[in-house]
């Protein structure tokens, strides 16, 4: 008898189905949509959440109008509730990914490196709000050199994830473009046969620059887009100013893929193989590398081909997008929730509902109410309906929704799931609830600091030597311990390893 395997459903693909539930809720997507449609870009961005770090008239002074006409240009194209969407995330929550300069659009200017629109996101001790950045980076030390700015752990844009080859991705114009990028089109994509030159199992990861590729290519759960690299990775080489050439996929944190773009001639597809031989390590590492916007599929596509989103749900303009491809399926209408105010008390099924902006048992008498809130004071046994409700204020059934929301910043919409349990007039109690609030309301603080640049460190990271290190203290708590014979074992480990995982995960 032939095994059968459990059909379970990838983490990944649960993580961006609470994102797409929590991370950029549709009254967000609505108020960014409606400034974007008047030519209010500054006021679309504040209603995704963006800050902008710039003066277009700063920048005209500096680079002249032309820069800042094509730089108005994009601005005004710019959906940042779809910027949004598309931004890099990590596990388990979801949240964008902490610390990150992304490109969005390059523009050529006197100097040698070209002028780059970018989005920053803050470290992940100051992502309350998961509140983002547009800036503009000049070149090496410019962030650094820019007053009134707070400083970022990583103003290099990163090679791994950029946007600027991407623009269907936040740019209004260029998203009808989502499925012929993505291949929404054709089947899900399936790697080369072995017959092809292209290894079917990964070679040895320990080796450095060896040509692998991941081992699970064929599936249709698989997170790679291997049948678009090729096509991908000849835009990225053309954009460097290479015909053809080698290129990188970073598999994880110890593998990448060497691959070499190869055609006939420039009227036939591109294809890719890896490289005859092995580059040394410093070669790989100086090879263009293919963003993971390019070397994985686009999420919204796996959720849809697995049944876990339907297209009512998707940002207007991805469903727009893969709609017209006839990859997004219209789902039936949605299961209403049952009446989870129904409680059994004293033989009967009372009702508690929301009377005068509170949680009330309706079915009792006020005065009974009253007595029996008395006799719960004096020590005495309280009402299954006085029970119901004091746990509903305290760890309420819709309590993870409003965690989920808290995450990703959704303040105000977290405020309304609560307020449509407990009623506007509600007084929180000591429990679970109450606390995840606080912590969401503490959280803001530190972003806070953050963006006005009085703390540029994780209060007591700096905690080291003889613990008079604070966040204010920057010269000394920026240090990091030296590895010698006496650093304790698990410490260098942990300091000399290579991989992050509070940022370890794909996109």
């Amino acid at each position: 008898m032939a095994h059968h395997i459990a059909n379970e459903i990838p983490a990944r693909l649960l993580m961006w189905q609470r994102v797409r539930a929590y991370a950029v809720p549709p009254s967000m997507i609505e108020a960014a949509t409606a400034r974007r449609a008047v030519g209010d870009w500054a006021g679309a961005c504040a209603a995704a959440r963006i800050n902008v770090d710039f003066d277009l008239r700063a920048v005209r002074d500096r680079h002249g109008s032309d820069l800042v006409t094509r730089l108005r240009a994009d601005l005004r194209r710019l959906a940042p509730d779809l910027l949004r969407w598309h931004m890099p995330r990590i596990a388990p929550d979801g949240r964008l990914r902490p610390g990150l300069t992304l490109s969005l659009a390059r523009y050529r200017t006197h100097g040698a490196t070209p002028l780059q629109l970018v989005v920053r996101t803050p470290p992940a001790w100051a992502d309350a709000g998961q509140w983002m950045s547009l800036a503009l980076w000049e070149g090496p030390g410019s962030w650094d050199a820019a007053p009134g700015h707070p400083p970022h752990p990583h103003p290099h844009p990163d090679r791994r994830f950029r946007l600027d080859l991407h623009r269907h991705l936040w740019d209004s114009g260029c998203s009808g473009e989502l499925a012929r990028r993505c291949g929404a089109g054709g089947a899900p994509s399936a790697a080369p046969s072995g017959r092809s030159g292209v290894p079917d199992r990964p070679d040895q990861p320990g080796v450095p620059g060896r040509p692998v590729l991941p081992d699970r290519l064929t599936v249709h759960d698989s997170p790679w887009a291997v049948a678009r690299w090729a096509a991908e990775a000849e835009l990225l080489l053309r954009a460097d100013g290479r015909p053809r050439g080698a290129f990188t996929v970073r598999l994880d944190a110890q593998r990448r893929a060497v691959l070499e773009l190869v055609a006939p001639d420039d009227s036939h597809a591109p294809t890719f193989r890896p490289l005859r031989e092995a580059p040394a390590p410093q070669e790989v590492a100086a090879l263009p590398v293919l963003p993971e916007a390019a070397a994985r599929v686009l999420p919204d596509l796996e959720l849809l081909r697995a049944g876990l989103v339907v297209a009512e749900r998707l940002h207007p303009l991805v469903a727009a997008a893969l709609a017209a491809s006839g990859s997004a399926r219209v789902g039936g209408p949605a299961e209403e929730p049952g009446d989870p105010h129904r409680v059994e008390c004293r033989g009967e099924v009372h009702r508690i509902a929301l009377r005068d902006g509170v949680l009330t048992a309706i079915d009792h008498d006020p005065v009974q109410l009253r007595r029996e809130e008395l006799l719960v004071a004096l020590g005495g046994p309280a009402l299954p309906c006085l029970r119901a409700i004091d746990a509903v204020h305290r760890s309420p059934q819709a309590l993870p929704a409003v965690r989920e929301r808290l995450r990703h910043g959704d303040v105000a919409g977290a405020l309304a799931v609560v307020e449509a349990l407990l009623g506007p007039g509600a007084v929180l109690r000591d429990g679970p609830l109450r606390e995840e609030l606080e912590s969401a309301a503490a959280r803001r603080i530190d972003h806070g600091l953050f963006r006005s640049g009085l703390l540029t460190l994780r209060p007591g990271a700096g905690a080291v030597g003889d613990g008079q290190a604070s966040g204010v203290d920057h010269a000394h708590a920026s240090r990091r311990p030296r590895l010698d014979r006496r650093t304790p074992a698990v410490l260098r480990r942990k300091l000399s390893s290579r991989a992050r995982p509070r940022t370890g995960l794909h996109r």
